[in-house]
């Protein structure tokens, strides 16, 4: 089982990034899945989670209004498209999958996870 994470770059502030995550080896169709990320020197923190139907969408008020989740169950596979990037959205961008929880927002809610994909935007 794994998740690919891709997308991620070097970015001006107020820029965008799409990033994509591909779902390989099981179905996650049935799975909330959610966007975390890490900075260099500190904790890894929730972003972004959709449900497993794409029904509902829950964000972190740090990125609210400016990013948006979103899954294609057909394509097993999740996305984040973030718009206005500012310098303190740089850090490695994680996709998770989890099993058992509707809208999980913490990391320990989650099962599966990707590699990571680099984010870094400058001022």
């Amino acid at each position: 089982v794994q998740l690919i994470e891709s997308g991620g770059g070097l970015v001006q502030a107020g820029g965008s990034l799409r990033l994509s995550c591909a779902a390989s080896g099981r179905s996650f169709s049935r799975n909330a899945m959610g966007w975390f990320r890490q900075a260099p020197g500190k904790e890894r923190e929730f972003v972004a989670t959709i449900t497993w139907n794409g029904g509902s969408t829950y964000y972190a008020d740090s990125v609210k209004g400016r990013s948006t989740i979103s899954r294609d169950n057909v394509e097993n596979a999740v996305y984040l498209q973030m718009n206005s990037l500012k310098p303190e959205d740089t850090a490695l961008y994680y996709c998770a999958a989890s099993s058992i929880y509707l809208r999980p927002t913490s990391r320990a809610e989650y099962d599966y996870w990707g590699q990571g994909t680099q984010v870094t935007v400058s001022s």
